[in-house]
């Protein structure tokens, strides 16, 4: 599998390539094609151009984007397997990732069909009885969507499926590492019937993510990953809009009224799901005291029965780190956190780029790996009194993505929700879950925006008033 870059619906070759690797064998899975500035320049303004060019009508739109939903299902076997490949994730997680990925093409194909503006009541002002107007929703013209490494085809579909939904052109770059999927995805859309230029597709690392901020053509960026990176997104896109999702150091509260099995069950798993590499990922659990020695040996009991091994098969539990070097800084910060006088309930073991699950305890709020974003299959438990100090303890943190409550009080339910400081709040669930309908985002430095088909559709979109003045009977 080898490709250049892909643009106005031709693959394009470049002098300079990037290897992608297969994450568990280390074997070379094919190339992609590195552009230099000039064809950076020349893919977006293929977008505008095709922007201009081509106008799509809302059910043109829905059939491509419903098309493309069956294609995935189709294909979703070969998909699932590159995926796992690419990304080290198990065939399991890989496979649910397309469902999906399936259901948000689905979602914007019905979205599509339905954007609608509003009514003005200009006439209720006193004077304008002669005046009428409403609102319509207009696409914004290119977005560039940027995906990372640990769910590339279902970031991609949150991005690029609202985009076309809306009538923008697309302009994607893919985490270098996962770049294949990106291929077959665009192979598929086109395939689905989307017109040439709608589109275009370029790898890269840094330059070419700095070449793409500074060309003036593009009107939206859609970014999902690091706060760093986000960060210079925003600084460096001017008036230009924005939808960025970065990272979190996600809070689970289990009450004193919760189902331990349950809370205990649900935190471990969802703390190593594509090992620990998600952004809601459970990295701290807070804990009631009276229930604390019951939720950590039920959590080791789930954690210490998870299968780490070949990604490929279907009884793997637990997938690979997406790099050797990934790996070393979760043993860097679990050590540091042992020195200063964590435990290690469970785990602290690895195998290269493979992270065993792991249990700490007695850990200390300015720990890397309580206050900091830890990517990785390692939960921290911690014990708590009162509401007040758990809150306090949640709240202290740079991060606003996610939360997740245990509790069977709906009143503490309720507090819960209205003091913690994020973007969502799931009650008896973990802060690892999110319905892909749902506006899903953040507060602090955990991004702005929402994504979500009709949320993004709403993002990647303009508000355009229209206005009449009528000739009143005399």
């Amino acid at each position: 599998m080898n490709y250049g870059i892909f643009i106005g619906g031709s693959w394009i070759d470049t002098s300079e390539k990037i290897e992608v690797f297969n994450k568990y064998t280390k074997e070379l899975l094919g190339t992609v094609g590195k552009p230099n500035k000039q064809q950076v320049e020349e893919a977006v303004q293929n977008n505008k151009e095709a922007f201009k060019r081509v106008k799509l009508t809302p059910h043109q739109r829905s059939e491509i984007l419903a098309r493309m939903a069956d294609k995935l299902k189709e294909h979703k076997e070969e998909l699932a397997l590159l995926l796992t490949r690419e990304t080290g994730n198990t065939i399991r997680e890989s496979l649910a990732e397309i469902d999906r990925c399936v259901f948000t093409f689905t979602a914007c194909s019905e979205e599509a069909k339905r954007i609608v503006g509003e009514m003005l009541p200009i006439q209720g002002m006193k004077g304008y009885e002669n005046k009428f107007g409403y609102t319509v929703r207009v696409p914004v013209g290119v977005v560039c969507a940027i995906t990372p490494f640990n769910g590339p085809l279902n970031l991609a579909s949150h991005k690029v499926a609202p985009a076309i939904a809306a009538g923008n052109t697309v302009i994607l770059k893919p985490a270098p590492t996962t770049s294949l999927s990106a291929v077959r995805f665009v192979e598929l859309l086109m395939e689905s019937g989307l017109p040439a230029g709608y589109l275009n597709l370029i790898f890269g690392d840094a330059d070419v993510g700095t070449w793409l901020l500074q060309n003036p053509l593009i009107n939206f960026y859609s970014f999902t990953g690091s706060p760093e990176v986000g960060k210079k997104i925003k600084q460096e896109t001017g008036l230009r809009r924005v939808a960025l999702e970065l990272g979190n150091n996600s809070a689970t509260i289990v009450c004193s009224d919760a189902d331990v099995d349950l809370a205990a069950e649900l935190c471990a798993r969802k703390a190593v799901w594509k090992a620990g590499q998600v952004c809601i990922s459970v990295q701290r659990v807070y804990v009631h005291e009276s229930i604390l020695e019951g939720f950590i040996n039920k959590a080791k009991e789930i954690m210490e029965s998870l299968k780490v091994g070949n990604p490929e098969d279907m009884e793997t539990d637990v997938g690979l780190m997406h790099t050797p070097e990934a790996a070393d800084r979760i043993e860097q910060w679990i050590q540091e956190a042992v020195d200063n006088g964590a435990e290690v309930v469970s785990g602290y073991r690895r195998n290269d780029s493979q992270f065993y699950p792991t249990i700490l305890t007695n850990v200390k709020p300015d720990m890397k790996v309580v206050c900091k974003e830890i990517f990785a299959p390692v939960l921290s438990i911690i014990p708590f009194q009162k509401l007040e100090e758990v809150v306090h303890w949640v709240n202290d943190s740079e991060y606003g993505l996610q939360a997740g409550v245990f509790t069977n009080d709906i009143y503490t339910a309720h507090y819960l929700t209205e003091v913690i400081e994020v973007g969502g709040v799931n009650i008896n669930e973990t802060s690892n879950w999110r319905a892909d309908i749902i506006p899903y985002g953040g507060v602090k430095n955990s991004g702005i925006g929402r994504e979500g088909p009709r949320y993004s559709i709403e993002e990647m979109s303009e508000i355009k008033v229209i206005t009449y003045s009528l000739k009143l009977p005399r």
